[in-house]
């Protein structure tokens, strides 16, 4: 099995520090067979990354798009995502012949939650249950339980915003089948463990500096 890390941040989301030439570095000394840049609202770090990856390590192109539902993941994207409807989202992400995938859909602690219904389950691709920035583990666990239900395929990311995180969580992909395929056809499985909330501080406290150094600026 290879192991993908399908959810994690450059430094061009809002949140986010990295710069693609490093993300693909420690990826590379994690063992990870690939990844996939998922920014908060473009692809620009994917195609970043694109550019910089070496040969063995495959990197795939996403966006984490914030939805009038919560957040969705599309990956294998080539074009920004311009709709904030999560159905005209799912489609456009569909129309570049990428997967949705709903991230830490559960997760009590984010306002950004996307919070499964049945209804959903026949639109998107694959449910992540194993966020490791989920606090609480009954969040991964309710993932669990619906992709389990409804039969979709269950990915994992670390949704790292920063180095010591990349890894840490990350999508088991059978060696004789690509990362699309193995998700469409749900082969994939899940693995990691939680970071420490240490990360999710310093993601609010970086939130917190940018937003007074741009009301600042600003003023």
């Amino acid at each position: 099995m290879r192991k993908f890390d399908l959810h994690m941040h450059s430094k061009y989301s809002r949140d986010g520090i990295l710069d693609p030439e490093t993300i693909v570095k420690i990826a590379l000394k994690r063992g990870l067979d690939g990844l996939a840049v998922t920014d908060h609202d473009t692809i620009r770090g994917g195609l970043a990354a694109k550019k910089v990856a070496p040969k063995g390590l495959e990197v795939i192109c996403g966006c984490e798009v914030s939805t009038d539902r919560g957040d969705v993941i599309g990956l294998f994207l080539s074009e920004e995502i311009r709709s904030r409807c999560h159905i005209d989202v799912i489609e456009e992400i569909r129309s570049q012949g990428g997967v949705a995938i709903v991230p830490h859909p559960f997760d009590s602690m984010r306002g950004s939650a996307f919070w499964l219904r049945e209804d959903d389950s026949r639109k998107i691709d694959g449910v992540e249950v194993m966020n490791a920035r989920c606090i609480f583990r009954r969040s991964n666990n309710a993932a669990v339980d619906y992709a389990d239900r409804y039969s979709l395929a269950k990915v994992g990311g670390s949704d790292a915003h920063f180095g010591a995180e990349i890894g840490n969580a990350g999508t088991l992909i059978p060696e004789d089948s690509d990362v699309r395929e193995s998700i469409l056809k749900n082969r994939t499985m899940a693995y990691g463990n939680i970071s420490s909330p240490f990360f999710n501080f310093r993601t609010t406290a970086l939130l917190m500096r940018r937003r007074i150094y741009k009301t600042r600026k600003d003023s």
